[in-house]
C-alpha cells in the first residue's frame, strides 16, 4: 500500500521525538538482560501458570490461542523506564508459560495512560495483538508479514540519535488496521485516539507512546513472533497491570 508521504511524517511524529535530545548516559537498552528482580513474580524460567505481574482483568484479554506474549512492565505511571518480557508456550504445552528473553526498554516519555489520546506522550495500557511488522531495513527474516519502506526513515529534523528509530517496527493493534503496513494511517477510532503506537529501536530515552528496545531485541522479537502463535503485548505500568 501506498501512504503519502504527508501522512506517514503525521504518523512518525505520533510516534519518535519531540525534538528533544536523548538523555546522555541514561539507557542500558543495548543490553539484554534476565527479568529476576524487575516483578515480585518473575525470574521463573518455565512452568509459568500465567502472566507474571499481570491481573486476571487484562489476562483475561489474552487469547486463548495466544502462545506467545510480549509482556512490557513499566517502572511507574508517570515513568519512561520499562523492561521487556517474551512469553512463549513451547512444545505441546497448552498450560504453561517459559520465560524466553528479556530486555531493557522505554515507553512513552510522560508514562502510561488507560485512555490514550493524540499527543499526550503515554503508552496505552492493555491487551493488543501484533499481526504485521516493516522498517527502513531490510527483512531480517521475520515471521510477521514485513513491509520495507524507504517512507519510515525518521526525520533528519530530529535529534541525530532518532534517526535509526524505525528501522525496525512492530506495529502495536491500537486504533490501527490489521494487515496493513505499520505506517497505514487509518485509525477506526479516530485521528483523536492516536495511533502510530509501534515496537520500535531505542534512542536512550522516552517515546512519544511507543515502546522502544535495542536493534538486538527486535531483531530477536521480529525472528521469533509469529502469526501462527497468535502473538500479543500486555502493557502497562505496574499498577494497572496488577489491577
Amino acid at each position: 500500500m501506498v501512504v503519502a508521504a504527508a501522512a506517514c511524517g503525521a504518523l512518525l511524529t505520533s510516534c519518535g521525538s519531540d525534538g528533544s535530545s536523548a538523555k546522555k548516559g541514561g539507557s542500558d537498552a543495548g543490553h539484554d538482560k534476565g527479568a529476576a528482580g524487575a516483578g515480585s513474580e518473575r525470574g521463573r524460567a518455565a512452568g509459568l501458570k500465567r502472566i507474571p505481574d499481570v491481573g486476571a482483568r487484562l489476562q483475561s484479554r489474552i487469547p486463548k490461542d495466544s502462545r506467545q506474549v510480549v509482556a512490557v512492565y513499566g517502572d511507574g505511571k508517570d515513568s519512561a523506564k520499562s523492561t521487556v518480557v517474551l512469553y512463549t508456550k513451547s512444545g505441546e504445552s497448552d498450560t504453561t508459560w517459559e520465560e524466553n528473553r528479556s530486555w531493557p526498554a522505554h515507553n512513552g516519555k510522560k508514562g502510561w495512560t488507560t485512555d490514550h489520546h493524540e499527543n499526550d506522550k503515554r503508552s496505552p495500557v492493555g491487551v493488543f495483538t501484533l499481526t504485521d511488522a516493516g522498517g527502513v531495513l531490510a527483512d531480517p527474516d521475520a515471521k510477521l508479514p514485513y513491509t520495507k519502506s524507504d517512507s519510515m526513515q525518521a526525520p533528519h529534523s530530529w535529534p541525530k540519535t532518532h534517526w535509526h528509530d524505525f528501522d525496525y517496527v512492530i506495529a502495536i493493534d491500537y486504533n490501527r488496521a490489521k494487515g496493513t503496513p505499520p505506517n497505514d494511517p487509518t485509525r477506526p477510532q479516530g485521528q483523536a485516539k492516536g495511533g502510530s503506537i509501534w515496537l520500535h529501536m531505542d534512542h536512550g530515552s522516552g517515546t512519544s507512546g511507543c515502546v522502544s528496545l535495542s536493534k538486538s531485541g527486535m531483531e530477536h522479537l521480529l525472528r521469533t513472533l509469529d502469526p501462527k502463535q497468535h502473538p500479543v503485548v500486555v502493557m502497562g505500568d505496574k499498577a494497572n497491570l496488577k489491577a
